[in-house]
Formats: structure tokens, sequence, C-alpha cells
């Protein structure tokens, strides 16, 4: 008799084997108060899920889990829930816990508490168990951090805005997003698309600033006013001190990334912040490019709990509908879809479904 409670999941081994993963049993933290538990039916793949299990993020706890996308239907809550009736369709993000003590979790910024908690990877404190994500069949979560999902948001679209989709509102509200503001989006991925869609939403003018015009078509689709190609020579040109705005997705910073050409065209004190987390890389910045319109440089972490009801309402209420290619949950599926998502083989996110095929109904 194991002396946790135990879901079922499929975990990677270690880097070394980032493609295989396994259908095991696993250990769980003991039920809490404030704790919903969750049975699991859809989980969006981030790129996240990618640089864990690869390593490229540094030493996890192996075996693994991964996947903090989670839409399900919750099972039971603790007596101490007030914010999630049983029986209700959830969802649960990057985040499964934070203090709500401290001056930020009072301030509608938990997403930066010291002492946070990842959903996958991170160590519960005296009993040593590692959180396990959303490719299981359950998921047990504090409540603050379980999100009514409105009967609009089909649960593979709802999926990918637990993280992707909060990572990209978040910065956009507070930053002031919205009617007479111009925003420009860098990189329609993943995370990009929802830039577009949910800038759109809030009523600013939104360009997107990609490489090159392949997904030009696509952009428009998702209701771009514009859209920059920096391999054009002297993009920038015509648009310098016209942005209010400018959210990075960028997962690369080599020598064609010309961060000076970015900041031209933002008005004064306009402001880039930058999402994006690519592996070892940097961003060079020189003084003399802040200078000449006061730009200030920031960034953004996930969003807080009443953020992620205010993106879960906007995109009921305008049907605004991610991108999403649907993929069964399997142990084989897992490998291929991770290795499509490492060659950015998507448009524009995967959200795996048909957990009952796995787990049982």
């Amino acid at each position: 008799m194991p002396q946790y409670d135990q879901y079922t999941g499929f975990q990677v081994k270690s880097p070394e084997t980032w493609t295989e993963f396994h259908k095991n049993e696993f250990d769980v933290k003991p039920f809490g108060d404030y704790d919903v538990e969750i049975k699991i039916e859809a989980c969006g793949v981030c790129s996240s899920d990618v640089h864990t299990v690869t390593g490229g993020w540094g030493d996890q706890h192996f075996p693994l889990a991964v996947g903090h996308e989670i839409v399900g239907k919750a099972l039971r809550v603790g007596p101490k829930v007030t914010l999630i009736k049983a029986g209700q369709r959830v969802g649960v993000g990057a985040q499964s816990w934070s203090c709500l003590e401290c001056r930020q979790c009072k301030n509608d910024n938990e997403t930066y508490c010291a002492k946070q908690m990842d959903t996958f990877g991170a160590v519960w404190p005296e009993t040593g168990i590692v959180t396990q994500g959303g490719y299981s069949s359950h998921v047990r979560t504090h409540e603050h951090w379980v999100f009514p999902i409105p009967d609009a948001i089909p649960s593979e679209l709802a999926a990918p805005m637990m993280c992707a989709g909060i990572t990209m509102y978040s910065p956009l509200v507070r930053n002031g997003a919205g009617p007479g503001k111009k925003v420009a989006i860098v990189g329609l991925g993943g995370l990009g698309h929802f830039g577009v869609l949910f800038a759109k939403a809030l009523g600013a003018e939104t360009w997107v600033i990609s490489r090159t015009h392949s997904k030009e078509e696509d952009a428009k689709k998702m209701g771009a006013d514009g859209f920059l190609a920096t391999a054009d020579k002297g993009w920038n040109e015509p648009h310098k001190l016209t942005f209010d705005l400018i959210v990075s997705t960028a997962n690369a910073f080599g020598e064609e990334f010309d961060l000076s050409a970015y900041l031209s065209i933002l008005d004064i004190h306009g402001k880039w912040i930058s999402v994006g987390l690519p592996e070892n890389e940097t961003l060079q910045i020189k003084p003399q490019d802040l200078i000449s319109n006061g730009v200030l440089i920031g960034s953004s972490h996930l969003g807080s709990r009443r953020e992620m009801l205010e993106m879960l309402k906007l995109s009921a209420d305008k049907g605004i509908k991610s991108w999403v290619e649907t993929v069964p949950i399997s142990a084989e599926n897992l490998g291929k879809t991770m290795q499509r998502l490492q060659k950015n083989d998507v448009r524009y996110r995967f959200t795996m479904v048909d957990y009952d095929k796995q787990f049982g109904a």
C-alpha cells in the first residue's frame, strides 16, 4: 500500500530519452483543505515542455510528466474551498501554488511570489514529492490556481490559454493595450498568435513583426491591421516613433536580431516587453538605443488569477478562437508532438485530447 495517493501519467526518464514517454504511477501530495482534484480531459503542449524534457532549462527532477495547460473536471474540493465547485469544468496553468500572504500575492502579483511553485517539476516541502503535469490522469491543485472555464470555450481551445494565453494577455493589459493604442507583436507563433487575438479584442491597432512574409496571410486572418517583415530593407523607417507597445515572443537573438531597429519604432516612453525565454541567448541592449525616445524595456511572467478570469471572459464574450491542432494522447503521439514543436511544425498550438482512452472514463 503506497504511503501517498497516486495518479497515472506519461513521464520522461531523462533528457537523453526526451522523446520517449512511459505510462507510470506516481505519488501526489496529500489532499489539502484548499485543494481541488481534477480529472484531466485535455492539455496544451507548450514549448516549456520541450525546454524542460530536453534539459535546455537546466536540471530537472526525473522521471517527470510535463504539461501545464490543463482542462478537466473538478471531482472533489477541500472543505475550505470557496472558489470552485465539484463538477465544474476548470483549468490549471503553469503555476499551482503561492503563499497568498506576501506583498506580491496581496497585490494581484502572485505569479511573482518568491515561494511560488510550478505545476510540474516543483518539490513539495516536507514530503519531497515532485509535482507532475497534465499528461496525466489527474492533477491536485490549490483552488487559487484553478479557474472555471466558460461554457462558450471548447476544452481544446481553452487549454493553451492556461499558459500561452495568459502569458500574452497579462503584458497587454498591464501596459495599456486598448483603443487608441498601437501595438506590435514580435513573432507569430504559439505565443504571438494569442498576442494578435487579444490585442485586437482589447481594441488596439495591432501589427505583427516577423522575419519574412510567410505568415502574413495568417496574421490578417487573425485580425492584424498590419504586418512588417524584418527581412525587408528599411522595414522600420516608415514606422519610427509610432508604436506604444511591443510585446516580443522572439526565441533567438543572433546577429540578425537588430534590437535598435525595433526600439526605434516606439513612441516616447513606449515599452518593449519580452516574454520569450530562449535557451542560452542574451539580449544585447545599447544605452544609446534607449535615449532617443526614452523607451522602457521590461518583461512579464504569466498573470494573476484576476487576469486569468478576465482573459477567459473576454475570450467567451468576443468568441476568440485559438488556432489549435488536437492530438490523441499516447506515449507515441507525445514523442512525435514534442519533436514537431521543437521544429516549429505547428500553426499554432497543440492540445492533447482523448484522455479517457488512456486513463479510463
